[in-house]
């Protein structure tokens, strides 16, 4: 990538807002795995002086300046060179930084510590009420900042629009209309054979013995422990300090093996995603959300948990997968395993069994956790649902969806951690990103013969290379489906997940 000296310039000026960014970032990391109870409210307040750092770093006259320079220097450049793309993202960010004052950036950046451990708090207690009121701020804060940015059909469009660019609630509602009535036939028809057994998934299993398998299940993947690490948390994220440091979480559970896999797997899905960014683009705009404040390289939410998805579902929970590796599983829990075969424990793994856990859930009930909680999300944004009403709320979409009956608030409205983040309008990306998963999967499979072959001779690096150059390199540089016409031909399109869905439960 060339750098006129105008250019130049603005990158240093971006470089330092990545600087600050991600040393917030890594004060976020701390205070989700290492930070005693103690801590919260002190590095609440430190994350959001650095946040604000950041922001003010970004409006600074020095980075006008810059900007305006570097906007005349690439007017004769194509729409989507690099050096272009860089320009237009910083000056979209520093309109969108213009409409909201300071104080609603802090603001929102310290409570989110502080909302974060009352949620640990109220989750381990089962208790909604000690989280509630942290809630209410959190929604109070996100309704204003949704009337600083602007919406025309209802707020949280505007909140959306952060995470994933373009997507509204009309638009979300079509999507998902579109899939609920694609999924239901396959999940009446999967629920009405007969359950396979599962009983060995809730053994003893103790924690060393996971945490060994999920570093190697890491290292097969491709996940780079040079450049980042794994560690323990209440709720499993992937953190980035420019793709040199990524790190990644999980958390084990003693008594059902699943949880820790899929989400260590789910977290190297994102981990690679950012180890794959160009590093031409290292602490520059086209690897920091300059809109959303973080230093992050992926395009979008939702591009990310394509890559999460992709990695989680597509590989891991595929029977090629467990017949190649299910015998190391096996030496790590000889006792609990040793009489169950691969195709057994597949098949295990593999079940329909509506739950309360949303990273707990099989394929086919996972995105119906996710439309409900769109719908809960935008019923606080307009006030239709308040805050002191959202359990009986949740339970009742629970019933509704699933036809479960929530037996206590950690199972229900507290297990989630986004909304003690201020993560309002991040759940859709998490449908988003199994559809264009499996829509970029559909496109690998059809343009590379091979690539099957090399997945079930365990050569995965065939696919993390093709999934670099087609994904990850690019970093921020194209938008969601802007990247998926490129790489696929078309925008997000469902029908693609909805046949990938059908041929893996038909069987």
């Amino acid at each position: 990538m060339t750098q006129p000296t105008s250019l130049s310039a603005l990158n240093e000026r971006i470089a330092a807002v990545n600087d600050v960014l991600n040393a917030a970032s890594v004060l976020t990391w701390d205070s989700r795995t290492m930070m005693p109870e103690g801590g919260a409210e002190t590095r609440g307040h430190q994350i959001a002086t650095l946040t604000r750092v950041a922001r003010d770093l970004l409006l600074a006259p020095e980075t006008e300046k810059a900007l305006e320079a570097a906007e005349q220097a690439v007017e004769g450049l194509s729409e989507d060179a690099a050096e272009r793309r860089i320009v237009l993202q910083t000056r979209h960010a520093v309109e969108h930084h213009r409409r909201v004052p300071a104080s609603l950036i802090q603001e929102r950046a310290a409570l989110r510590t502080v909302a974060q451990s009352a949620w640990i708090e109220g989750r381990s207690k089962s208790d909604f009420s000690i989280f509630a009121p942290h809630l209410a701020k959190t929604v109070e804060l996100s309704r204003a900042y949704a009337d600083c940015i602007g919406w025309t059909e209802h707020p949280y469009d505007a909140m959306v629009s952060i995470y994933e660019p373009g997507e509204t609630a009309a638009s979300l509602k079509a999507l998902f209309a579109k899939l609920r009535t694609g999924i239901l036939p396959i999940l009446d028809a999967a629920r009405s054979r007969p359950a396979p057994r599962s009983d060995f998934l809730f053994r003893d299993f103790p924690e060393e013995g996971q945490r060994a398998f999920g570093l190697t299940l890491a290292e097969k993947l491709g996940y780079d422990f040079g450049r980042g690490r794994l560690d323990t948390t209440v709720h499993p994220f992937e953190v980035s300090f420019t793709r040199n440091d990524v790190r990644i979480t999980t958390r084990y559970s003693r008594n059902y093996l699943p949880a820790s896999m899929f989400g260590t797997a789910h977290e190297v899905g994102h981990g690679l995603y950012e180890q794959g960014v160009d590093p031409a683009y290292t602490r520059t705009t086209l690897a920091t959300d300059l809109v959303g404040l973080y230093g992050v390289g992926g395009t979008s939410f939702g591009a990310h948990e394509s890559q999460s998805r992709l990695w989680e579902n597509h590989i891991v929970r595929s029977p090629t997968f467990w017949r190649l590796h299910f015998p190391e599983l096996q030496r790590h829990f000889p006792d609990q395993l040793g009489d169950v075969s691969a195709e057994g424990f597949y098949r295990a793994v593999t079940r329909v069994e509506p739950g309360f856990i949303r990273v707990e859930a099989d394929e086919l009930t996972y995105d119906l956790h996710i439309m409900l909680r769109v719908d809960i999300e935008c019923a606080l944004m307009d006030g239709s649902v308040p805050v002191s009403d959202l359990p009986g709320a949740w339970n009742a979409a629970i019933k509704r969806d699933l036809g479960l009956d929530v037996p206590n608030d950690s199972k229900g409205v507290l297990q989630d951690v986004h909304w003690s983040t201020g993560y309002i309008g991040s759940f859709p990306t998490y449908t988003i990103g199994n559809v264009m998963g499996a829509q970029v999967m559909e496109t690998l499979r059809t343009q590379n013969p091979s690539l099957d072959g090399a997945i079930e001779a365990g050569e995965y690096s065939v696919l993390a290379q093709e999934l670099r150059t087609r994904i990850w390199q690019h970093g921020r540089r194209f938008m969601r489906d802007e990247l998926l016409e490129r790489e696929t031909g078309r925008r997000l399109d469902p029908a693609p997940y909805l046949a990938y869905l059908q041929g893996k439960y038909a069987q």
